[in-house]
């Protein structure tokens, strides 16, 4: 019987690989936390903003309210000489308007806090972002040892993910 032989070439032991190859998983783990917090920021701005649509879609239906009273009032101060309930609609419009003018200042002040609030995460999605993004260069920069088993790359990838790393975190002060 003829005897086989295996041949084990290329898996002779390289510390600096396997250096390469932890980064890689640390600089994978930090991607994948950034590029979660990212998503999640960019939800928030989306809710944010659809608060603030809706509130501002209240405040013109307020608006709309108001300048209706403030039309009825103009129309009876014409009948007010001549009609007794003339003068009750413009007595009970009065608290109407009072009401309604309120209304728009509170309904105005939530629509921008949250037009506010959505700007906000829109920043610090950004930084997100930014951070995923050079986290990624990173990673690819290091894989690029395994091709090349060329130092430079995995200096490279930690430059560049540490750099992305210091970015990200800035989001979550943002």
């Amino acid at each position: 019987m003829a005897e086989l032989e295996i041949h084990h070439e290329g898996h002779e032991t390289d510390p600096l690989g396997q250096r390469v190859g932890v980064l890689a998983a640390l600089l994978a783990v930090a991607l994948a936390i950034v590029t979660i917090a990212s998503h999640r920021t960019h939800t928030a701005a989306i809710m944010h903003k659809s608060t603030a649509n809706d509130e501002w879609a209240h405040y013109q239906a307020t608006r709309v309210k108001f300048h209706n009273v403030e039309l009825g009032q103009s129309l009876a101060g014409l009948l007010v000489q001549s009609n007794p309930a003339a003068q009750k609609m413009l007595d009970d419009s009065a608290g109407q308007l009072k009401k309604y003018g309120g209304q728009g200042a509170e309904i105005q002040a939530r629509a921008e806090q949250a037009d506010a609030a959505a700007e906000a995460d829109e920043h610090r999605a950004l930084r997100y972002d930014v951070g995923e993004g050079l986290l990624e260069i990173a990673l690819v920069l290091s894989s690029l040892y395994f091709i090349s088993k060329k130092k430079m790359f995995p200096i490279f990838g930690i430059i560049a993910g540490f750099t992305g790393a210091v970015i990200a975190i800035t989001g979550l002060f943002g």
